[in-house]
């Protein structure tokens, strides 16, 4: 709705415009631009009276105040309406752990997801899961560090263990490589 008011609004002070422009360079219909100017004479004196130009000052410093709020203005409305389009994320059930770039338009995130870790490659194409740990798992892998438990105290990490698969950080890196580059 306010989309709309402030749509309405731009679109009338455009069309002011354009008609006052319309006029202001229209042709004129008295007897054109030979008409001479009956200017006064001004004297010497008069331009050198301090506090003159006090006014023009004045008339300077409101037109500035007056850019100033039309920016903020203009500024707080697409703001606002930055923030009714976005969605806005509840919980805590997703959260980024770490991100290692590799290369240009090239990462490996650890993703938490409640207790499983999800670590994943991104790229200019899309988002490949590469493997899924528990938390015992990701605590031997050492890919994350000891967790806090809600009394404020370090929780002892799992004790490691090797890996029954065998795969290695390098050997996720080497087979996100093999899917991202571009050959």
């Amino acid at each position: 709705m306010r989309l709309a008011r402030l749509s309405l609004a731009a679109s009338a002070a455009l069309t002011g415009f354009l008609l006052s422009a319309n006029a202001a360079f229209a042709k004129p219909s008295g007897p054109g631009e030979n008409t001479p100017l009956n200017l006064p004479v001004q004297s010497s004196q008069a331009s050198s009276t301090p506090g003159a130009n006090g006014g023009s000052l004045v008339r300077t410093f409101v037109g500035l105040a007056i850019v100033i709020a039309v920016i903020y203005g203009v500024y707080w409305v697409l703001k606002q309406v930055k923030a009714s389009r976005e969605e806005r994320s509840t919980g805590t059930g997703l959260a980024s752990v770490a991100t290692l770039a590799l290369g240009p338009n090239r990462s490996v995130h650890l993703v938490r997801s409640g207790r499983d870790y999800v670590l994943v490659g991104a790229s200019e194409n899309g988002v490949t899961p590469i493997r899924t740990y528990s938390e015992e798992e990701a605590l031997g892998a050492g890919l994350i560090g000891e967790q806090v438990d809600a009394a404020g105290e370090l929780e002892a990490p799992a004790p490691a263990r090797p890996q029954k698969s065998g795969i290695l950080i390098k050997d996720i890196i080497d087979e996100m490589r093999r899917r991202t580059v571009r050959k």
